[in-house]
């Protein structure tokens, strides 16, 4: 691979991790509510979890397991875990929400404590299932990945754009987390309840929205 060629496979690959890691999404909405509420870490410790989850993803492919999504029943298996995971964020997200709610009205004004999956590592591990799990991460990396593989790409070059892909989104990552952070002292009660709110709304929405496009494929 020729010094040229490096650098358009890492440049192409820094811009299509940029174009895809911005636009928004439930692990978009869960770091900024994690950067109003609890921090900067446990914000970006989910898009950390999510990069990772995306790797893996393109590792398999680049590899060849990206074969198993034609295997009947992957692709179903992979969107129900997906939704029933939207579905449990929502939950979480709409309760926490109805709770800090209540403690207002009660004049209880400390803030609510964090909770199980509200910490660093936690935050990592759900970005990372939350990647791992969506049926659309495999078609975007046997897309990008198992298709230029195919056609012209050996495995270090596959591996060279999803490495530039992922280190695009992880920086898309840094920039969000820091500027939600910059403004969290603007953060009341109140705000902190809408946000739980819109965040669990918003799940819900992708979880139906993904509920519609899996029964239009598959039916």
């Amino acid at each position: 691979m020729t010094p040229a060629h490096t650098a358009a496979t890492i440049a192409s690959g820094l811009l299509l991790g940029w174009s895809v890691a911005w636009p928004p999404g439930p692990i978009n909405a869960e770091m900024i509510r994690r950067g109003l509420t609890r921090g900067f870490w446990p914000a970006y410790a989910v898009g950390l979890g999510a990069c990772t989850g995306d790797f893996l993803w393109a590792l398999a492919v680049a590899l060849g397991a990206g074969a198993l999504a034609d295997v009947p029943g992957v692709r179903p298996t992979l969107a129900v875990v997906s939704f029933a995971l939207l579905l449990f964020l929502a939950w979480t997200f709409l309760s926490g929400a109805w709770r800090s709610f209540a403690r207002r009205r009660s004049g209880d004004a400390p803030p609510s404590a964090p909770g199980r999956f509200d910490g660093t590592l936690g935050g990592f591990v759900l970005g990372l299932t939350m990647a791992l799990s969506s049926p659309w991460n495999i078609a975007f990396w046997l897309a990008v990945i198992g298709q230029q593989a195919q056609n012209r790409m050996g495995l270090g070059s596959s591996l060279l754009l999803a490495g530039a892909v992922v280190l695009a989104a992880t920086a898309w990552g840094l920039v969000l987390c820091s500027a939600v952070r910059l403004g969290a002292r603007f953060a009341t009660r109140g705000w902190e309840i809408t946000t739980q709110g819109l965040t669990g709304l918003l799940m819900l929405y992708f979880a139906f929205r993904l509920a519609w496009s899996m029964l239009a494929r598959f039916s």
